[in-house]
């Protein structure tokens, strides 16, 4: 399960896609950069392979909640 889940813009004029995401995921912290296309390349530590799948569908899900609302 993801926790403190947080983002932000990457531009300072919010019409423009992009978004810095961070959170936490069996304990450990991950930051990234969410695409418009949902694209997600990773800042620093990856997640391991068998969890990557199902954390960006996760991260998806969260994106669609807080910013396509």
């Amino acid at each position: 399960m993801i926790t403190h889940f947080q983002w932000k813009p990457l531009f300072e004029d919010k019409n423009l896609p992009g978004w810095r995401i961070s959170f936490y995921f069996k304990k450990q912290a991950f930051q990234a950069i969410y695409h418009k296309s949902g694209e997600i390349e990773w800042s620093g530590t990856k997640p391991d392979t068998e969890d990557e799948s199902s954390l960006k569908s996760m991260i998806h899900e969260l994106m669609l909640f807080h910013v396509y609302e």
